[in-house]
């Protein structure tokens, strides 16, 4: 696997930048991406960038009471799941999350510790640590060969 991918974000302008440098790869169409960082880092705040990035219209709500929210972009399938309520291992099954991940399409996680020994290894986790009220240090790790094929493309100019 690559080297670990560290960014310094000034500001919400950044993060949006990061979403469509993101969006535009090509094996972000089946990639499981988890994002990690405590509450207001800005999870949710990307996830809404990357939509918009790949061209979901509409409101992008946080999934934080429903735990997944389906989203379209033209041609891609997207989920977005927050596990931070989740606690119950029976939801799992119950709601379908197998089925989901087993999917074609782009599966983002919040929260992804609250589901492990559940959810598949993410191709690529993302780390996001607040510094100040706008900047943000953000480090990307592939899991996967798909996860490395992405993070290759992102270091490169």
């Amino acid at each position: 696997m690559p080297p670990p991918l560290s960014l310094h974000w000034q500001g919400e302008d950044d993060a949006a930048r990061f979403a469509a440098r993101l969006a535009a790869q090509p094996g972000i169409a089946n990639a499981f991406i988890a994002l990690h960082g405590d509450l207001g880092a800005g999870k949710t705040t990307l996830v809404r960038h990357l939509l918009r990035a790949l061209g979901v219209a509409g409101r992008i709500k946080s999934p934080t009471y429903a735990v997944v929210e389906p989203h379209q972009a033209p041609g891609l399938a997207i989920w977005h799941f927050d596990f931070y309520r989740f606690n119950d291992p029976r939801e799992w099954e119950d709601a379908g999350f197998r089925d989901l991940f087993a999917s074609p399409g782009l599966k983002l996680a919040e929260w992804p510790n609250n589901a492990s020994g559940l959810i598949p290894v993410a191709d690529i986790a993302i780390y996001i640590e607040a510094e100040d009220d706008h900047a943000r240090h953000v480090t990307l790790q592939a899991h996967t060969p798909q996860g490395s094929a992405v993070l290759q493309g992102l270091n490169t100019p």
